[in-house]
């Protein structure tokens, strides 16, 4: 089974979940239905909604709501995106100009809030408290995740405690939600219910821990973000945790300065301790250890091709890394 294979495993509901995005994204405000469409269309993979279709149908669903609830889960991410651009001051998301950078930090705001509230009103649709009940709580986790992230901001000394903590707030719990939420919509038993929801949990941290990986390694035009960007806004990922922990003296205050003041001047220095002293080894075997976390979860599940799906995921999170 090839990567693309994890899509095809649910082509015909992708399809049907793409359109009812477009079909739930009008508005009677034009601005709010260009701004929602050119984020929700900017080329992104639609994990969360994929983690969905295939949790939900891995333990036997054959309803229709999986769909909404699909479109649930992608609207609340590109939400969180539309905010997240404007507190990070980005440009540049997928190789394409932030929604921010084109129509300016207000109307960016207001649409990620009309996103909320569309997830919402479609949420209520679905008539399931459970799933409302792990939706809207990790929506305040999310909110949560991001303003730790913002607290930890040019702070050197944040741990690699602190760190998974945020990397799961921010971006794991909507992975989890996304495989818990299709297990309930699937009246999935207890054990299978709880191995999908630390299935996404443990699939978030591989793919986040890759990505901050990448920050330090990856190919600006395959990332469609500068190499060193959470370098620039201060921002201390595993990678450079690591490398102070490991480093020199001198080579641990540099780091320290450079999160300090953010910014490049010291890029190239920085991104020849990061690669000297192990850190990209380290980061990268912490993602594999998520990711096989993530793979032993599904043993729990029957053979099917939507397991065998979920299963190869764990392996495309940390195979971005050449």
């Amino acid at each position: 089974m090839t990567a693309q294979r994890i899509y095809d495993t649910v082509t015909d509901d992708f399809s049907r979940v793409n359109d009812l995005i477009i079909k739930r994204l009008a508005s009677d405000v034009p601005l709010v239905e260009k701004i929602a469409q050119y984020i929700i269309e900017s080329g992104g993979k639609r994990l969360r909604p994929l983690l969905v279709l295939l949790s939900s149908q891995a333990v036997g669903y054959k309803g229709h709501d999986h769909l909404k609830l699909a479109a649930v889960i992608e609207f609340l991410h590109t939400a969180t995106l539309l905010h997240d651009d404007v507190v990070d001051t980005s440009d540049l998301r997928r190789g394409r100009s932030t929604a921010n950078a084109r129509w300016g930090n207000a109307p960016s705001v207001l649409v990620g809030d009309f996103l909320y509230a569309r997830a919402f009103e479609m949420m209520v649709e679905l008539q399931n408290l459970r799933i409302m009940d792990v939706l809207s709580h990790a929506t305040a986790v999310i909110a949560e995740g991001e303003v730790l992230q913002l607290m930890n901001v040019k702070n050197p000394d944040v741990s690699e405690a602190k760190y998974m903590e945020v990397i799961h707030n921010k971006t794991a719990m909507l992975f989890e939600a996304a495989s818990h939420t299709g297990a309930l919509l699937a009246g999935a038993n207890p054990q299978q219910e709880n191995a999908l929801r630390d299935y996404g949990k443990h699939l978030g941290l591989a793919f986040q821990l890759v990505d901050d990986l990448l920050d330090y390694q990856g190919n600006a035009e395959e990332m469609g973000k500068d190499v060193g960007d959470d370098l620039a806004e201060g921002k201390p990922t595993l990678p450079l945790i690591y490398a102070m922990a490991k480093g020199t003296a001198d080579e641990k205050q540099l780091i320290r300065q450079a999160i300090r003041k953010g910014g490049l001047d010291d890029l190239p220095a920085i991104l020849d301790i990061v690669r000297s002293s192990g850190a990209l080894e380290y980061t990268m075997a912490k993602a594999k250890e998520q990711a096989r976390l993530a793979a032993a979860c599904l043993q729990i599940l029957p053979d099917s091709d939507h397991k065998e799906a979920l299963a190869l995921l764990t392996d495309v999170a940390v195979a971005r890394v050449s």
